[in-house]
Formats: structure tokens, sequence, C-alpha cells
């Protein structure tokens, strides 16, 4: 598959490094074409750097990991995203002013993936790989006490999800379908409490019990 990647940082080279590792060919753009090219040689495979508008006709499926603030401008800038699968990994994090502690964050857009729909509306948005730090979709570890690392993925196109499940599955991670796009807002909030939690030296996966633990009736 040819797969796109917009950004030249950790996230892009975990994600795009993975999938040109399976066998994709992947293209990386960034404003600053060197950095694209520089990520390309490190993750080798054939991976090839460029512009921001080059990566957008590229790929089949375009992965947006870049900052939050700059979606706006990259995203009515590139051309060729009408009919795309579009990834958001993006969290919009900010310092959170009412804390005293600096690794604590609020978001400061609920919705970034619904934005990303409404300006680009001929694009088939799916949200995922946001839950994690880069460092961890690079890392080689995908089970953790028994259990497969999961990326839930929200978005209104089956055909899309499905071929983002895939591409997750390529990096020997567990998707499963968490909703339509509507839900991706549930995941960025998600996001910024589990990441609070764990820079305050919580482990966020013991709120929850295992589905085995998790009895519930519907009402």
């Amino acid at each position: 598959m040819r797969i796109g990647i917009i950004g030249a940082g950790a996230m892009a080279r975990a994600l795009g490094g993975g999938w040109a590792a399976a066998g994709h060919e992947v293209c990386f753009g960034a404003r600053r074409g060197a950095a694209a090219a520089e990520v390309a040689a490190a993750v080798g495979y054939g991976a090839r750097g460029g512009s921001i508008e080059e990566a957008a006709g590229f790929g089949d499926v375009v992965l947006l990991a870049v900052p939050v603030e700059a979606l706006d401008d990259i995203l009515r800038g590139a051309p060729g995203l009408d009919g795309r699968v579009l990834v958001d990994c993006t969290n919009a994090f900010e310092p959170d002013a009412a804390s005293d502690e600096t690794d604590n964050f609020v978001l400061g857009e609920d919705a970034v993936a619904e934005r990303i729909a409404g300006t680009v509306p001929g694009a088939r948005v799916v949200k995922g790989f946001n839950l994690c730090a880069a460092e961890v979709w690079a890392a080689e570890i995908r089970e953790f006490e028994g259990a497969t690392l999961s990326v839930p993925l929200c978005g209104d196109d089956p055909a899309a999800v499905r071929l983002v499940a895939e591409l997750a599955e390529d990096l020997k991670l567990r998707p499963f379908l968490a909703g339509g796009l509507h839900r991706a807002r549930y995941l960025e909030a998600a996001s910024v409490l589990a990441v609070g939690l764990w820079f305050g030296g919580y482990d966020a996966r013991a709120m929850l019990p295992p589905l085995a633990g998790a009895f519930a009736t519907r009402d």
C-alpha cells in the first residue's frame, strides 16, 4: 500500500517506519523537504522524503502527524486529499493552567478529528494511534500482561476503518472499532487523562478491570 506521512517528527518516524518495515511504500512530507528526506533515510526500506504536497498526493492512506495548530494551513494547502483515507493521530494538548503540576494537560480543542473532516469534507477521516506516545509505537514490545496492545479506531467510512485496522495489524497491534467519527472526541479526551496520569507516575491501565471482570448489564 502507498502511505503518505505528513510530518517528520517522532510519531511520523515511528508509524511510518513500522509500515515501511512491513513492506508498504512510504513517502514522508514536511515543510522542509530536507527534514522529510532525513527521516526517510533513517527509516530505510525504500522510504522517500519530499514536500507536504508530494506526501499528500502519494498515499492511498495519509497520516497526519503534525502539531494541531498546523493542521488548518496544511489541510488547506495540500491538494489531492479528497477521497483519501486520512488518519488523524493528533491530540490538542495544552498545559493545565489550573494545576501546579507542569506535566498535567487539558485539551485546547474538543474534537480535532471532526474539524479535520469539516476542513476536507471529501476525505475519509479515521481517528487512531493517539493514545500512546511515539516511543510506544516504535518499540518492539506489543504484549503486556498477556494482552496485545490495542488501537481503538473511530470513523464513519467502514471501508476506511477496515483499511486502517489492517495497517494496525501490520504493526502487530490489535485494532478494535470504537464507533463513528463523532466518538473520536472521546479518544482525544481519554488521551489527555491517560497521559497526565502516566506523567504523574500512575498506571492508567489500573483504572479499568480486564474484560473478564468488567461485568455489567444494560439498564
